[in-house]
């Protein structure tokens, strides 16, 4: 099967009481979304968990199984409910122990002194793990057959991506065109729904959105074929004319 009709999906697992309880708002799906689209990969499902090690495992079991690619975000850190490693090493039935890179990535990373038992802890997972090399804060994550961990914090985990740039074998970039009107949904549904049916290999959503008093409604198409989306733009182009719908760049 060549890139052009290869199929590749993926599921998002986010691991993390702070994410259910509120407490924090969770951003690293829409990055990963995004950067998993742009490598022809398509995101399918997306959990929140957590961290508790029977749900992990429970989960971690049932997606990599069910997805080509599985990627956890959350609990690879240094405190007691940091338990996203071990766990993962029990869905995998592997030993959990301290990685050689990862141990020594770390203590040359911080100061003497510094490498204490919680530090020392981010190097255990699974073994024969192949690490994330973490250019922000030393701490590495690590990929496991078709599972990546990754850490919740945004701004490492997105430091972190370009070094799996090579690890992960895409099909065709998902392309997406957005088309904002100043409408409602009841007006375009029975049109929408035609240009639909015309263009099955297009993926076409509609999502009301209120913004500066106004209520509008934003069209995004999603396809890895560029032709095809460009004759489902023309055809929602020509019956937003029709119906003198006003567009918003």
């Amino acid at each position: 099967m060549n890139k052009v009709d290869k199929k590749v999906n993926a599921a998002i697992l986010i691991i993390g009481n702070e994410i259910l309880s509120g407490r924090t708002q969770d951003v690293n799906v829409i990055f990963l979304s995004r950067w998993l689209n742009g490598e022809g990969v398509k995101v399918e499902e997306v959990r929140i968990i957590p961290d508790i090690e029977n749900i992990i495992v429970k989960n971690i079991n049932e997606l990599r199984k069910k997805f080509n690619y599985v990627f956890t975000t959350g609990g690879i850190g240094p405190t007691h409910d940091d338990i996203t490693s071990q766990s993962v090493a029990k869905a995998f039935n592997v030993g959990y122990g301290y990685n050689k890179k990862a141990y020594k990535i770390l203590k040359n990373y911080y100061k003497v002194g510094e490498f204490n038992v919680g530090r020392k802890k981010m190097a255990k997972m699974p073994e024969n793990s192949q690490l994330i090399l973490n250019p922000t804060s030393g701490a590495p994550g690590f990929i496991i057959e078709n599972v990546f961990c990754l850490p919740g914090v945004p701004s490492i985990l997105q430091s972190m991506i370009n070094n799996l740039k090579n690890k992960i074998s895409g099909g065709k970039k998902i392309l997406s065109k957005t088309i904002n009107l100043r409408t409602v949904e009841s007006e375009i549904a029975t049109s929408l729904a035609m240009v639909q049916k015309d263009c099955l290999d297009v993926e076409i959503g509609s999502y009301p959105f209120f913004k500066g008093g106004k209520i509008g409604v934003a069209i995004v198409l999603r396809s890895t074929d560029n032709k095809k989306m460009v004759l489902s733009f023309k055809k929602i182009i020509s019956f937003v004319k029709a119906k003198k719908i006003k567009l918003i760049k």
